[in-house]
């Protein structure tokens, strides 16, 4: 009988609710508007002669690498930053290796890492969700190969300082330290001027959030130019679709199209905070397009309630110190309008009641 490596059987699995997922999606942080204008119109003039060949990378990877401010030798563009998860696992992993991951976080982390027979040390965060730096960095071994975090974090909205990420480099200089920046622009804070500074440090973007090219999959890897060379050896030179490729440019282009939503997602973002503390339904501050909020035990009756009002929020009640959790997305502030009224509605409509828990940071 055929088998898989033992890493593979005994990994755990990722399974997001993408069926039925109609209404306003406010459960997964794509963007609830699409993408812009222009990269539609470039969409429609993608010819039949682009389609039949293989997608050049390196003319995109240059835009992107002036847009960061680094070299081209530094930049990867991946197939989402899943698959630049996967690679760095690839490039830095054997078996028996070590993974340390904050947690709560995304849980693909912890499934790449599986995948490469690591062994994982979960690393809780701090109280109020803070990024625990001192603990990190103590938990640090000589077998740890990899130091994976999201910056913001998902699905807390909690970040790291530079300080804080900078005392993680440090304390691992054997290791890789990816920072995942995936919330970056609705942060407006960076790692990516450290990678001159560590060649340990890596980090990742995607165009899946503010960009609303979730469906291109197309994400950014960064870091030392040395070791982004290693990186390229286990990655495919095809791994971005040319339709991708096609319309990054233009998505880069629309700084203004991305101000605009940025600028509306951060104000829903206080408004939805203000109305949660004027509710008193525990929150924690977050620095990404969505917020955490504790709803308590009928957690599930609260996500049923909103999705048949039309509006799909994300049940967060598995993950590890968020028993009774709802992550909501920010959209625009029409669809803000539309959250709020939901979200009175329904916590009457459950008989929720104020719990005397105090969880914000």
């Amino acid at each position: 009988m055929l088998k898989p490596r033992a890493a593979v059987q005994s990994m755990g699995e990722y399974h997001p609710p993408l069926a039925g997922r109609d209404g306003l999606r406010l459960d997964f942080n794509e963007s609830t508007i699409g993408c812009s204008a222009r990269v539609l119109q470039k969409l429609a003039s993608i010819t039949a002669e682009q389609l039949a060949r293989y997608p050049e990378r390196a003319p995109a990877e240059t835009i992107v690498a002036d847009f960061l401010g680094i070299s081209a030798a530094s930049t990867l563009l991946t197939n989402g930053v899943d698959e630049a998860i996967h690679l760095l696992c690839s490039t830095y992993l054997d078996a028996g290796d070590e993974v340390l991951i904050v947690v709560p976080t995304f849980g693909m982390y912890e499934i790449f890492a599986q995948q490469s027979g690591a062994t994982i040390a979960r690393v809780p965060c701090g109280a109020g969700f803070a990024f625990p730096s001192d603990a990190l960095a103590a938990a640090v071994t000589p077998k740890t190969r990899l130091i994976l975090f999201a910056n913001p974090n998902n699905p807390t909205g909690g970040v790291a300082s530079r300080a804080q990420v900078e005392q993680i480099l440090k304390a691992a200089p054997d290791a890789g330290v990816l920072v995942d920046e995936a919330y970056f622009e609705f942060h407006g804070e960076t790692s990516v001027p450290l990678i001159a500074r560590y060649e340990n440090l890596f980090v990742a973007r995607t165009f899946s959030k503010a960009y609303g090219l979730a469906g291109a999959r197309i994400g950014i890897l960064c870091g030392n130019a040395n070791q982004m060379r290693l990186v390229r050896k286990v990655c495919s030179p095809y791994n971005v679709n040319e339709i991708a490729l096609a319309c990054l440019p233009e998505a880069l282009g629309d700084a203004e199209f991305v101000r605009q939503y940025v600028n509306e997602v951060r104000e829903g973002r206080t408004r939805l905070e203000n109305e949660l503390q004027r509710l008193g339904v525990p929150f924690w501050p977050s620095r990404a397009n969505f917020v955490l909020m504790r709803i308590g035990e009928n957690s599930k009756e609260f996500v049923r309630a909103m999705k048949s009002r039309g509006i799909l929020v994300r049940d967060r009640n598995s993950d590890p110190g968020c028993a009774g959790c709802v992550r909501v997305t920010i959209g625009t502030t029409g669809q803000t309008d539309q959250l709020l009224g939901a979200v009175r509605e329904c916590l009457s409509e459950i008989g929720w009641r104020q719990t005397p828990i105090e969880v914000r940071a």
